[in-house]
């Protein structure tokens, strides 16, 4: 199970680990932490030696409940910092986390490898199209609404079922128009109870019946601390814990915040080679 991302086939039979890069001032984690590009190059350059295939670079906060930002701002945020990524480390592979066409085309064009798009295509009419221009790999993510209203429709007639034939459509649609590499994110956090995020877990080897590589996300959220009594700085152990999972469920890969430690959830789970 291959992508390929602009010549470069990056073999996901074998996990492989998505560092977080956070440009905004409010994403629930690490908002606002990330305050100069000495600081941004250090994180990166973190992640990549700690073994970081991807780093997803993200300019607009998709919490529950967070604050709309324009195109304008999103683009001004992540343009330069991707410009200056790419020249200070011009092998990395860079996502982008964006659910606009625009972002997503100039982001490419800077060198960008991959598109993550929290919406599937569904928040700009022009993104799938977009992206089967660009020949890139796309990463789409199941949520309803927005993320200001997202956490309103957590009603399913059966959670698992219902997100699988979101994807069906959502990749019929993608594909008709050219798109080859598709990534499906199941969207733990977004339009889903706490109760419901661990349904999906629960339930997550049932994914492969779509037959496409398999992103988990569920680095420091609220599933994690919500259900522990704990903050989201306290939630590293918690999240070893359920990327564990996720890896023997068949997750390809992990997006975390805390990359040397999903390296070593992979390393371990591989010896054990309990996979579905």
């Amino acid at each position: 199970m291959t992508i390929n991302c602009k010549g470069q086939l990056i073999d996901l039979s074998s996990p492989k680990v998505m560092g977080i890069l956070n440009l905004t001032p409010d994403s629930f984690y690490d908002g606002g932490k990330h305050k100069n590009e000495s600081d941004i190059l250090k994180h990166v350059e973190r992640m990549l030696a700690e073994g970081a295939t991807f780093i997803d670079v993200g300019a607009y906060s998709s919490r529950p409940n967070a604050d709309h930002v324009d195109e304008a701002t999103e683009l001004k945020r992540i343009l330069p910092i991707v410009t200056l990524i790419l020249k200070e480390f011009p092998e990395t592979l860079l996502s982008i986390d964006t659910f606009r066409s625009k972002i997503a085309k100039e982001c490419v064009e800077a060198g960008a490898e991959l598109i993550n798009d929290i919406s599937a295509g569904k928040l700009d009419e022009q993104m799938l199209p977009t992206v089967a221009s660009l020949h890139v790999p796309y990463i789409m993510m199941h949520m309803r609404g927005t993320p200001k209203t997202m956490q309103q429709q957590t009603d399913y007639n059966n959670l698992t079922k219902d997100i699988i034939f979101y994807f069906a459509e959502r990749i019929h649609a993608a594909q008709a128009l050219g798109i080859k590499d598709i990534i499906v994110d199941p969207g733990f956090g977004f339009a889903k109870t706490l109760e419901q995020n661990f349904e999906l877990m629960n339930q997550l080897e049932l994914f492969k019946i779509i037959e496409k590589p398999l992103l988990a996300g569920v680095s420091r959220k609220s599933m994690i601390y919500k259900t522990l009594g704990i903050s989201a700085k306290e939630a590293l152990n918690g999240t070893s814990v359920l990327n564990t999972v996720a890896l023997q469920k068949g997750a390809s890969i992990l997006r975390v915040h805390d990359v040397k430690a999903a390296m070593e959830c992979i390393k371990l789970v591989g010896k054990l080679k309990v996979r579905y």
